[in-house]
């Protein structure tokens, strides 16, 4: 991934106050706006917030190149350190609450109401499926997320799985619609997965599944498979090992809809490198055939592997429908790289 360096348009209290020019950041990813922000308080000199990215020039989704972001300041900024630019658009279609001027200082001041901070938020990400802020507390650091309308309640559903295993999810300290206060999640996140946490939180999150088997709780698939003698139940819908932590928590309950589990095991298999897939096979299979003993795992995780690629470019598709023109560069190639891994799939 190429280094990251942001030209920031900077709205303050008084009005439009100009852009910046390019300052190197020290993450590439574009939705990680903490260390924006640390660069642009350093060089404007007040704290500032990222409301939404403009425009990028080089580099390839998620992360690299020229990022042109529009940025509320918090207090008047040295305009010493600003040329002058075009105001960017007060508002446009499908623009999220917390990319408008005054969003992200709306979603603290909630929070506020139901925690005591006891030091500044810390704006962590923002793009255009969430908004995330860590909240110090006395108790350790809180954190706030939003989502669009079109994701699931992530409060009931981490409420869902605490039910049956309650170290499984982070704890819920507020919500309302479309956001939620959550605990910190103890640990290191396991993007260098190992077996290890293949094996501390696969079966764990099989066996809620299959205690939340029945009625459907919340949306269906939109890609049905065959059921292969496994339940119709909740899926996470993003299970890779980036939202799991080694203490056994996973995060990012979104995306969940409620259809085959394999889902998420041919999710978590497509993630992880090829010398994990045949431990992952075993420990998912071995564990639902502990609970379902006429069930076919193996052969449900075989059809699920393609049938998620298709699910996911469902999803990718309405995340391009619903988001604004800007941020589309995030989710653009998407879906039809995901139909490009399911085809793969069938011609190997």
């Amino acid at each position: 991934m190429t280094e990251r360096s942001i030209i920031a348009l900077v709205s303050a209290p008084s009005g439009f106050a100009g852009r910046t020019e390019a300052v190197p950041v020290g993450s590439p990813w574009w939705a990680d706006a903490e260390p924006v922000n640390q660069a642009l308080e350093q060089l404007l000199g007040v704290p500032t917030s990222v409301l939404r990215l403009v425009s990028v020039e080089g580099g390839d989704a998620p992360g690299g190149g020229l990022v042109t972001y529009h940025v509320e300041a918090h207090g008047e900024p040295d305009r010493t350190r600003l040329r002058p630019a075009e105001e960017p658009e007060p508002d446009a279609p499908r623009r999220l609450p917390w990319a408008r001027l005054g969003g992200p200082a709306e979603l603290i001041a909630w929070a506020d109401t139901e925690i005591d901070r006891t030091g500044p938020a810390v704006q962590v990400k923002t793009w255009n499926l969430s908004s995330v802020h860590r909240l110090p507390t006395a108790n350790g650091s809180a954190w706030l997320k939003a989502v669009p309308s079109f994701f699931a309640d992530e409060a009931a559903v981490i409420r869902m799985v605490a039910a049956h295993d309650p170290t499984l999810v982070p704890e819920v300290l507020a919500s309302a619609p479309f956001r939620v206060l959550l605990g910190n999640a103890a640990g290191n996140d396991c993007w260098r997965v190992t077996p290890e946490h293949v094996d501390l939180i696969v079966p764990r999150w099989v066996a809620v599944q299959d205690a939340l088997a029945g009625e459907p709780r919340v949306r269906p698939s939109a890609v049905p498979m065959p059921s292969f003698g496994l339940p119709e139940t909740l899926v996470h819908g993003d299970f890779h090992p980036g939202n799991w932590f080694d203490s056994g928590v996973v995060i990012d309950w979104s995306d969940v809809v409620w259809g085959n589990p394999a889902l998420d095991a041919g999710r978590l298999i497509e993630f992880c490198p090829p010398e994990l897939r045949d431990h992952i096979r075993t420990v998912w299979s071995e564990a639902w055939l502990k609970l379902r003993p006429d069930s076919r795992p193996l052969d449900a995780l075989d059809a699920a592997r393609g049938t998620s690629h298709l699910l996911n470019a469902v999803k990718y598709q309405e995340f391009l429908d619903n988001i604004e023109d800007s941020e589309r560069i995030y989710h653009r190639d998407d879906p039809a790289n995901e139909l490009r891994a399911a085809l793969k799939l069938v011609l190997r």
